[in-house]
């Protein structure tokens, strides 16, 4: 139960909600116990005018007439108060699945990037899907039906040791061994339900990449691999379901076994007190009869109670899991800071945490507003890193970046990236419309404002040639689209944004070289007062920049103007040369 104590703030936040379910649930259970003591009652008033203690047959039927409206009456409000009862429960366990789903995406969104790069997408899903689904059965049924029939035990053996304190051991003698067995059964359960969510998130995970990559596995035509792996993680995971099934399985045979034993033992030792004149009355003795089976229901239902509380605790563990886990990258200043779109880095050296490469090494260099820098090198050279560290995506230690002439982490980290236009090499689209994935970069804008963005990358035309326009809606990542297409929306919604700093990494790659002259030359025209930076392999989209540095891993190896680049020897000039050749021919 420790890891369930995280539940308690929001046990607290409905604490009025489920006091008013526990005054509900007290009223329900009354009202439910009056029907067999005016059971019991009919049983005693048919006895007394058969053995001649009532003779009056008119005040017998008055009185049969007055019980059986009480029972309907009552049976009617014990219905509205578990109506009610179930209302009160149910609800606030929805409530709190919807707080602790977004409390787990809230963080999902705090945690860096690195957090990413070592945790499947899968597994990510299950933990705000399913193991949240696991808990609300906690916070909802298990706690309602635990107050419910803890509730009905209380009410229920406290007037049958009243009525009769000898029959009633008898008939509840059966339940600590059954406490016994649910005690030994619960830690079986435990055990093999946090298994059973770890293979589940292991199969999300599976199908969640299957799904993204279907068109490799096309290609490759490996459908008989995958459907393999799939096959054996999913049997692995149905063996591990029934395992659990079969512990949760011993539950109802033995609770149905020891009510029966208590039934047997109410009709045994209360026949023989009755018969010995210990209990005056027959219906007391069908009067137990009743309240041993409506007991049935609470006895039986620790089992399943117990078991989802089990699988709460390990659900709610691997939520813990994420919740606990703190952020790389954290905003260290509460107080607006403008930023100017000023960027120098100062003998920067970075390693990737997580795979301890060392991407940058004694990097120094600086941008002005108004300016484009581009930066042009080999596959691996650090020209992405650079930019994953102006948007802060992670912190560096040994050198320093300074944007608007401060310490970048000096500065408040929604102002830093709320100014920061960012297209990256993979364009990522989300499944909407391309009026909204365009909108992404600016919520409130216009239409005018999307088709002005729209045709400043050079795709507005290609947009007003599909069947529904701006309005069609794009499959999961943007895949109804070419990959110049997708590159060229990334950049509409990173103008729209209207950024003091845009950041393209090698972002077109695939247009055509008459559409990367026009991308450009738009470019150009909006960036005058921005600070621009381009990441490219190609010298057709760095020769307009203002400077213009040649990375080679992780290195600085050139710097200058594109005229100054082509007269040195190098590798810039001879990327130039090459792509002259290719571009001739």
């Amino acid at each position: 139960m420790k890891e369930l104590q995280y539940l308690n703030l929001y046990f607290k936040k409905y604490s009025g909600r489920l006091l008013l379910g526990l005054v509900i649930t007290i009223i329900a259970t009354v009202f439910k116990l009056i029907v067999p003591m005016k059971i019991g009652s009919i049983i005693n008033i048919i006895e007394n005018y058969v053995n001649g203690s009532t003779t009056d047959l008119n005040y017998v039927k008055s009185q049969l007439l007055i019980n059986i409206l009480i029972i309907l009456g009552t049976a009617l409000m014990a219905g509205l108060f578990t109506f009610l009862m179930r209302q009160t429960f149910i609800v606030v366990s929805r409530n709190i699945e919807f707080d602790l789903k977004n409390e787990i995406f809230q963080q999902y969104e705090r945690l860096s990037l690195g957090f990413y790069k070592q945790n499947r997408t899968g597994d990510l899903m299950n933990r705000i899907s399913e193991d949240v689904g696991k808990v609300r059965m906690y916070a909802g049924p298990a706690l309602m039906y635990s107050v419910t029939n803890t509730t009905l035990l209380i009410v229920a053996l406290s007037y049958m040791f009243y009525t009769a304190p000898n029959l009633t051991l008898y008939a509840v003698a059966p339940l600590p061994l059954l406490s016994i067995a649910i005690y030994k059964l619960s830690a079986a359960i435990h055990k093999r339900s946090t298994v059973v969510q770890e293979y589940l998130s292991k199969l999300t995970s599976f199908t969640q990449e299957g799904f993204s990559g279907i068109s490799v596995i096309k290609a490759y035509g490996i459908e008989s691999r995958i459907n393999t792996s799939f096959k054996e993680l999913a049997e692995g995971s149905k063996d591990k379901n029934i395992e659990l099934v079969r512990v949760q399985a011993l539950f109802f045979p033995l609770m149905v076994l020891l009510i029966g034993l208590s039934n047997i033992l109410v009709i045994y030792v209360g026949g023989k007190q009755f018969i010995n004149g210990e209990i005056e009355h027959l219906g007391t003795i069908v009067e137990f009869l009743i309240y041993v089976n409506m007991l049935t229901w609470p006895v039986a239902v620790i089992g399943w109670v117990t078991s989802m509380v089990q699988q709460a605790e390990a659900s709610q563990k691997r939520i813990n899991e994420f919740l606990n886990e703190k952020p790389e990258i954290t905003n260290l200043v509460s107080k607006e800071t403008p930023i100017s779109g000023a960027i120098e880095f100062n003998n920067l050296t970075f390693t990737y945490p997580d795979t301890n490469i060392t991407a940058l090494k004694n990097l120094s260099f600086s941008v002005n507003p108004g300016e484009t820098l581009s930066i042009i090198g080999n596959t691996g050279s650090g020209k992405s890193t650079i930019l994953e560290l102006i948007g802060r995506l992670y912190d560096v230690e040994d050198g320093q970046i300074k944007v608007s002439g401060g310490n970048i982490k000096e500065l408040n980290l929604n102002n830093l990236r709320s100014s920061i236009g960012y297209v990256p090499q993979d364009a990522f689209l989300f499944s909407d419309t391309i009026l909204n994935n365009i909108k992404f970069g600016k919520e409130q804008a216009t239409d005018e404002e999307v088709f002005e963005a729209a045709k400043l990358a050079s795709v507005h035309k290609n947009i007003i040639d599909f069947k529904k326009g701006y309005e069609t809606i794009l499959g999961e990542r943007g895949i109804t689209l070419s990959g110049g297409q997708k590159q060229r929306v990334s950049i509409a919604r990173a103008i729209i944004k209207d950024p003091q700093i845009l950041l393209f990494d090698d972002c077109l790659s695939a247009v055509d070289t008459e559409t990367e002259e026009e991308i450009l030359r738009h470019l150009n025209a909006i960036s005058k007062n921005k600070t621009t930076i381009i990441v490219s392999h190609r010298i057709s989209s760095a020769k307009n920049a203002d400077k213009i540095i040649v990375l080679n891993e992780g290195e600085i190896v050139q710097q200058g103007s594109h005229i100054e680049l082509v007269n040195q020897e190098g590798y810039y000039k001879e990327l130039y040369s090459k792509q002259l050749l290719e571009k001739e021919n």
